[in-house]
């Protein structure tokens, strides 16, 4: 069995981060076919270095690694092709045509709903920096526990005291992300 979840043939976090992206993808594709609903918009936040990100040059010198759009009054031309996002959007009153590849998305927002998804670039993974701890699992399955009967309360984690020691593991994916 391998030690990082990483060497695994079965790359769950790269199937989780496309399960994710083809939401932001099925949301513009309602749009596109039937229009904004209600009160519903978009913030969509992107790298803007990103390969195969299409933005006129001011606006790449403005925000050299991000950018964010809102997707609300006024857009134009939407339509999801070649896996990214197409829209013209105005700034400063002038036209500009954008290209957004699904993968350079790093948060899709729709405030109406409170809907949000925070994207991290696979690419920035430093698998050095990432500890996996199998032995966790045998923790989740003892606190199941195996004794048959459903009736039984499920609840047998063990509460902590106040000022017991925290040993959970937690990983912050901010500390993988672009500065």
């Amino acid at each position: 069995m391998p030690t990082n979840p990483f060497d695994s043939a079965l790359r769950y976090d790269k199937l989780v981060e496309k399960a994710l992206r083809n939401v932001v993808r099925e949301a513009v594709q309602f749009v596109v076919e039937n229009g904004l609903p209600e009160d519903h918009h978009f913030y969509i936040t992107f790298l803007t270095d990103y390969d195969g990100v299409e933005i006129p040059d001011y606006l790449r010198q403005q925000y050299p690694d991000e950018m964010t759009i809102v997707l609300q009054y006024q857009f134009y031309g939407l339509q999801i092709k070649d896996e990214a996002i197409n829209v013209t959007l105005s700034f400063n009153n002038v036209p500009e045509k954008l290209v957004v590849p699904l993968d350079a998305i790093t948060i899709f927002a729709d405030p109406a709903v409170n809907f949000a998804l925070q994207f991290q670039p696979m690419d920035d993974f430093d698998e050095d920096d990432i500890e996996f701890i199998p032995d966790e699992m045998d923790d989740i399955e003892e606190d199941e526990g195996d004794s048959g009967d459903d009736s039984a309360p499920k609840d047998k984690k063990k509460k902590k005291k106040s000022g017991d020691k925290d040993d959970t593991n937690v990983i912050s994916l901010d500390s993988f992300r672009k500065k």
